[in-house]
């Protein structure tokens, strides 16, 4: 039996993203989230606690290889355990609660101390794209960047957001992997098509920035994702659109899926959830709903 000499929990909110037709740039951080425990033990190999899920194993491998080059350090071994309320697979963020977590624990564990801004580029890079990867470790609404050339990331400009915002997030009982949802996207978009996503991004940005929420209404208009993704989710259009009738400002596809989230006062929230179900409900599809607020204090060490 290894020896255990040091552990650590790490708080990790789940986060919407695209936010309409802020594609792999905006996101979204929430008050719904997942821990994840490391135990350092004696070893070179990190090992699951106990029998899990392969594709969690596989991404606790891939970030404790990650962080250890970036790090510059040698690997050592540690066990693990990932618990919380973010579902899988419903484009809430779960794989950022994961990554984060173990690139939060590893870095504490180690006393390396990188900074979150560092975490949120190994994040990145292993996800593909920054913008859960803010939102989880950074916290707020955020607005990532990376380099045109390389893809690499360059840095975010987050926002706090008030209580007062409620976000209702709709999920169906029916999972939608990331990857296989990219593969239903286009390779080219037509041009105005491009320019209508664009201004409904830069107004909604805009909006949240300026606090001036009343001027969300009917703001997310996107041609870059949601022609594709919405119709392989029965009832989903229909649920931003009764959520909207009963009193949301706006509504999108949250990340790839299979969540729709409304943006409402909190008023609202109420009416605005039991409208969505009800859309859901109508197509013959069972769902959740969660009425949350914005989560702006990001990944966290307990």
């Amino acid at each position: 039996m290894t020896k255990l000499t040091s552990s650590v929990t790490v708080r990790v909110p789940g986060s919407t993203s695209n936010c309409g037709a802020g594609f792999d740039t905006l996101g979204l951080a929430l008050q719904l989230h997942n821990r994840v425990t490391l135990s350092r033990e004696e070893g070179d190999a990190s090992r699951p606690a106990t029998a899990g899920d392969g594709r969690a194993q596989a991404m606790v491998e891939t970030t404790a290889a990650a962080f250890f080059a970036a790090a510059r350090i040698r690997p050592f071994g540690f066990s693990y355990r990932i618990f919380g309320d973010v579902p899988p697979a419903r484009g809430l963020g779960s794989s950022v609660t994961v990554i984060g977590g173990v690139l939060g624990g590893l870095n504490a564990l180690s006393g390396v101390a990188l900074s979150k801004h560092q975490l949120v580029a190994i994040a990145t890079a292993i996800e593909g794209h920054p913008d859960n990867a803010a939102a989880g470790i950074l916290g707020g609404f955020c607005v990532a960047r990376c380099d045109a050339t390389t893809g690499t990331y360059v840095d975010t400009v987050r926002v706090e957001l008030p209580g007062e915002l409620a976000f209702v997030a709709t999920s169906p009982d029916v999972e939608m992997l990331t990857k296989e949802s990219r593969g239903v996207l286009p390779s080219t978009l037509p041009y105005f098509d491009a320019v209508k996503s664009i201004n409904s991004a830069t107004y909604l940005v805009a909006s949240l920035v300026s606090g001036e929420y009343e001027r969300l209404r009917h703001a997310v208009v996107d041609y870059m994702h949601e022609p594709y993704r919405l119709p392989r989710i029965p009832g989903g259009r229909a649920s931003i659109t009764a959520g909207v009738a009963a009193g949301a400002y706006t509504g999108w596809l949250s990340g790839s899926g299979s969540t729709v989230l409304c943006v409402a006062p909190q008023a609202v929230a109420g009416a605005v959830a039991k409208a969505m179900q009800g859309a859901f409900a109508g197509a013959g599809v069972t769902s959740t709903a969660r009425v949350l607020t914005t989560d702006n204090a990001g990944l966290a060490v307990e």
